[in-house]
Parts: structure tokens; sequence; C-alpha cells
């Protein structure tokens, strides 16, 4: 059964409720908001207990969220140039800056009629300013994709006194206070103090709920949300603690691939596609969004020898077929991998094999039905060998194919 847009909550969007069967439309409008450092452990449509996103929770309950979603790489502008091509982070380069020859899913979708604009700023007020504006310009006959970029970046500076309010007494005694790593680089600043870091991060995520919040609302009010996929995301997690790190896959030297800044939010919603309340655990990843936006609007995929396919049979929860030669070929993939600068990672529902400088180490193992904190490394364990070698192979499959 499908959804409907009903009468505004008091948040000023809409939640879901159930309805009459309508005709979906063939292309639909694009709202992706995409956050910098956001993991997904610090949300509550996540699991969190402690951290306030009541609009990000009634987004859940509009559409379907993703549980195993990784970013191709936990570092800001390589995470976010994955996203936004398609393309692996070793295609890419270190530097994350797309070449002339790079085709962002803004060029895509501009190239199929889109009318594309992109919403940043200083802070996220500035950012939420430009998208109610750019919205304000649109009408439901013609096709946009507004792209919204928020950035969750220490020291969490300018964050409006209300939010602050809500963590001011909290403990956050459910945290893992791991001591200072000795490898620790970017955000150390943050870990002479993990409990006043945390609610200041907390708070900070709070304003961007509630920034995302408005921007949604302004959708509605523009009687634009039934045709639009929403899309919420962030470019790569963030420890805020954990391990004794703060920051993304650059807060340690060497980096890191742990489970906090790859893991990911992905959560989407169109009224008219898109089943509320949904869940999915299939492994995707960020290089698997530009082959699903251009499923979703019909835009042409660009030639670029891209890795990933498409999950819109996952987010509108389509069954596979009864055939089962046909849902063998349809079958997800079971494992992921990710890269930044000298560090591969491959990643499946139980095990996560790190490797570094071409698996010369230091190098990593985890078994998370037994360690899902990432706290013991099996790597030399000799009862792992079948799993090092299966990951390894995996890795070294996805650098030869997918490297240029």
């Amino acid at each position: 059964m499908l959804v409907s847009r009903r009468n505004f909550c008091l948040s000023g969007f809409a939640l879901p409720m159930l309805a009459a069967k309508k005709q979906a439309p063939p292309q639909p409008s694009v709202l992706l908001v995409v956050v910098d450092e956001l993991p997904a452990w610090m949300l509550a449509p996540y699991g969190n207990k402690e951290v306030q996103t009541p609009a990000l929770s009634k987004l859940v309950r509009m559409g379907t969220r993703f549980l195993n979603h990784y970013t191709a790489s936990p570092e800001p502008s390589l995470g976010r140039a994955t996203l936004f091509t398609g393309r692996t982070p070793m295609q890419i380069g270190d530097s994350g800056q797309l070449s002339a020859a790079d085709v962002p899913v803004d060029k895509i979708l501009g190239g199929a009629g889109y009318a594309c604009g992109a919403a940043d700023g200083p802070s996220s007020a500035d950012a939420t300013a430009a998208a109610v504006k750019f919205l304000d310009q649109q009408s439901s006959g013609k096709k946009f994709l507004l792209t919204v970029h928020y950035s969750l970046r220490p020291p969490y500076d300018g964050t409006p006194k209300k939010f602050a309010d809500l963590y001011a007494a909290q403990t956050f005694e459910s945290y893992a206070q791991d001591p200072a790593a000795p490898t620790a680089r970017d955000g150390k600043e943050m870990l002479g103090d993990v409990v006043g870091s945390l609610r200041k991060a907390a708070a900070a995520i709070s304003a961007v709920d509630d920034q995302v919040g408005a921007v949604i609302a302004k959708l509605y009010q523009k009687q634009l949300g039934d045709n639009t996929l929403i899309v919420f995301t962030s470019s790569c997690g963030a420890l805020m603690g954990r391990h004794g790190l703060w920051g993304s896959g650059t807060a340690s030297e060497p980096v890191n691939m742990y489970d906090e800044v790859i893991n990911t939010p992905m959560i989407m919603s169109w009224p008219t596609r898109i089943p509320p309340q949904g869940l999915q655990v299939e492994m995707v990843s960020g290089y698997d969004f530009v082959p699903t936006i251009c499923e979703f609007t019909g835009a042409e995929l660009p030639n670029r020898n891209l890795c990933g396919r498409s999950y819109v049979r996952l987010a509108t929860g389509q069954k596979l077929p009864a055939n089962k030669k046909l849902a063998r070929k349809l079958a997800w993939r079971t494992t992921i991998c990710g890269n930044l600068r000298n560090t591969d990672m491959a990643r499946e529902e139980r095990f996560k094999v790190v490797l570094r400088d071409g698996g010369k180490g230091p190098n990593e193992l985890y078994d998370y039905t037994t360690d899902k904190p990432e706290k013991v490394n099996q790597y030399d364990n000799p009862e792992y060998t079948d799993v090092k070698t299966r990951l390894t192979a995996e890795i070294t499959r996805w650098k030869r194919n997918y490297s240029s």
C-alpha cells in the first residue's frame, strides 16, 4: 500500500497515512540533503536514545531507512565525490576534486531537463535559507534537483542556545568513553572533555535536524512533496570519542575504517513510490547512489566504468521474483568495499577486513558476532584465514576493476 500526503503536522511537514493507490509520476523532483561527518549511530532512527532528531524520525516514518549504508571513503570530500558521481575513491583521487570528465548528479539530471540548485553557506541556517529560496521558485510542473549541504565538523560553533540547553545535563553514560588514542590526529582537541564535546556535537546534530525539518516543511508548503524524492544521507561518519578518536577516517594516523566513520544514514521518502516505515538491511554503498537516482528519474547513467548498482528495488519494497534464475540475478550483493589513501576495506554482515599499503600492514579483521565494538583484531588469528582470504580477494578485484 502506498501513501499520500496529508495535512501538515505541528512541525510543518507530512506524516504517512495509508491511502488509495495512486499513479506515481514518471520523474520525481529530488531533494538531496548531505551532511558531513554525521554517523548513523548518533541518530534516533538508528537506535540512539540520547540525541533528539524528531524531523529525521518523521522522515523515516514517511519512507524507508537503510541500516547498512556505507560511505565509499570516510572523509568528507571523497565521500561526497563518490556519492555525487558513482566513481570510486581510486578513480577520483585522494584530493576528492572532480575532473572535467566526471559527471556528477547535477549534470546528469540537468541533462535530463531538471532545474538544478545547490544550497550551502557558512552556517546551517544559511544553507537552509538558500534551500527555501530555491523551493520558493519551483512549481509542480517543473522537475528540480536541490542539493542541500550541511557540515558537522568540530568545534560546532554557532549552535543556537536552545539546542545546547537540551543537553546541558546529559552525561552520555551509555557511550564508550575510551582514553585518547596515541594515534589521534584530526579533532583530538575534542578529547580533553569527551562529555562536554558530546554535548556540543549532540546540540549541533539537533540543530541540523531542525534545519532539515524547515526545508521539508517548505517543500510541502509549496505542495511539491508528493512528487519529490527526498534523500537524507551523509558523506561520512565520525567517532566522537569512540576508540579514543573524534573525527572521521582522518581522525587517526594511519587513517581508520571503524564502523563509526563508514556507516552512514540513508533515508528515502517518495510518497507515491516508497512505502512508509520501511527498513532495509542489505549492504549498500555511496557508490550505488548515482545508479539509483538514474533509475528513479529515468536519467541516462553515465558511461564511466561505475561499480555501483541501483537499489530502487530495495527502496520500493519489491520482492524477488518467483523465477529462481531471475531471482539469483537480482539478488543483492553481500560485500561492499571502501578506500582512503593507502587503506582499503571490505565489509560484509559478519566480518570486516582492513588492509594498509597493499596488505603490508598494519592490517585488521573484526568478527561482529563476538566483537561489535571492533576491539579485538583477529587478522593474525589462523581461525580466520578463510575470511581474510575471501575479503582480501574482494578488495583486490574491486581495485583491479575500478581504479581507472
